[in-house]
């Protein structure tokens, strides 16, 4: 039999770090029968005060060629029984070993004053990363925070190496302010980005659930100003809106107090939209004098938008449809192996008022997979073709071998 890939998480809540990291090592280790090629290590903001200390503790246990990493304020892996937590605000250690017969693991750590000006030619973005294009790679990133460059190094990679799937997060705290940490093989940094890419007989698919549901009807942007909607379908933007929130119903109005946000449709050309057709962004703020709205992403004249609610039932919903629609795609594929699940800091329980919703979700429709990762101050995933950061998204990446069945 040729040589399978093969992908193994543990997890462990134990509170001391010297055992957490025995616990997650035995397990995972005695998961898989090969030696692993990629690690990948999550480690709960509880640890804070540890962090310097992972790498060399895990270096006592563990070999592995590329080990990448981060802080997360939650941690999601899954034990030795099967079961996936999300563990929130609480000691937790989750490490992933995989076995990618037939890939090349490329791993690289990028500060904000390496990236080269957008208008820079693809080639710059390879000499930096470090990958050529062909075959084309598979990138999970994994960022210090908005001020690491990561939206220019998104459009770099998306200009640079074409068709390639990337997926990641923003390295988490326990709260504002909190330290954050991405481990990176035998080193600790606080700012940047460390990545890895993977090339050759492995495929990333992703889910990128926004949470978010549609209200009223798709609208043109008629003017507008960088991230200013100054006109909607040639109308006051502020009078649309408000319109708009009369028509609905009264539990719908108290959530739009709070949980409005717009929707940029991706495919300038698409006539029918749908659920997963936009990108959810959000309003920050309006001008009542001019009836203007500010929204968190530029805007152009003739791009279409709707107005989107999000709430526990809205987000449930979206991540089932996406659940659903991914599995009747993937009937006819080879097995996914494993997963990666980049969740925001505002899901989990506080969003649905129990743990486990997304991780129980996705486990329903791709049974007995490894699933890891991390709940993130942002989530990096493709929607209509573009790579980007998100807010209040799970964002999940599904790994697979290229090859057919056997």
């Amino acid at each position: 039999m040729a040589d399978q890939m093969q992908w193994a998480n543990a997890l462990s809540t134990r509170p001391s770090l010297e055992a957490a990291i025995t616990d997650v090592v035995q397990q995972a280790v005695s998961s898989l029968t090969v030696p692993a090629d990629l690690g990948l290590v999550f480690i709960s903001s509880a640890f804070t005060s540890e962090y310097s200390r992972l790498l060399p503790l895990l270096a006592q246990q563990l070999s592995v060629p590329v080990l990448i990493g981060c802080s997360g304020g939650g941690v999601i892996g899954t034990t030795g029984y099967g079961q996936i937590h999300e563990l929130e605000a609480e000691p937790a250690l989750s490490l992933t070993l995989a076995h990618l017969p037939q890939v090349s693991v490329k791993a690289f750590h990028i500060f904000p004053d390496e990236l080269p000006d957008l208008d820079s030619p693809p080639d710059d973005w390879i000499d930096l990363i470090g990958v050529p294009s062909t075959p084309v790679p598979q990138f999970i990133l994994l960022s210090g925070s908005f001020s690491s460059g990561i939206n220019d190094l998104l459009q770099g990679i998306d200009f640079a190496y074409p068709g390639s799937v990337t997926v990641g997060g923003l390295s988490s705290g326990g709260g504002l302010g909190s330290r954050i940490a991405l481990f990176y093989n035998n080193r600790v940094y606080t700012e940047g980005t460390i990545g890895v890419a993977l090339s050759g007989n492995i495929v990333l698919e992703t889910i990128v659930a926004q949470g978010c549901r549609p209200i009223g009807k798709p609208y043109q942007v008629t003017r507008g100003d960088r991230n200013i909607i100054m006109e909607l379908d040639e109308q006051i933007p502020l009078i649309v809106l408000r319109n708009l929130i009369a028509q609905l119903s009264e539990e719908d109005r108290v959530l739009a107090q709070h949980s409005l946000f717009v929707g940029l449709a991706m495919d300038g050309f698409k006539q029918d939209l749908h659920q997963g057709d936009f990108l959810i962004r959000s309003i920050l703020g309006v001008d009542p004098t001019a009836g203007a709205i500010a929204i968190a992403d530029y805007i152009r004249p003739g791009q279409r938008l709707q107005f989107h609610l999000r709430d526990a039932q809205a987000s449930a919903e979206d991540l089932e449809f996406l659940l659903e629609s991914y599995h009747r795609r993937q009937i006819a594929q080879p097995s996914a192996v494993g997963a990666l699940m980049f969740s925001c800091l505002g899901r989990g329980e506080g969003l649905y008022g129990k743990p486990n919703f997304d991780s129980e979700l996705f486990r329903r429709y791709l049974k007995d997979i490894p699933l890891a990762g991390f709940f993130c101050g942002g989530e990096i995933g493709p929607v209509g073709g573009n790579t980007l950061l998100h807010n209040y998204t799970s964002v999940f990446g599904i790994c697979r071998a290229t090859g057919s069945r056997e």
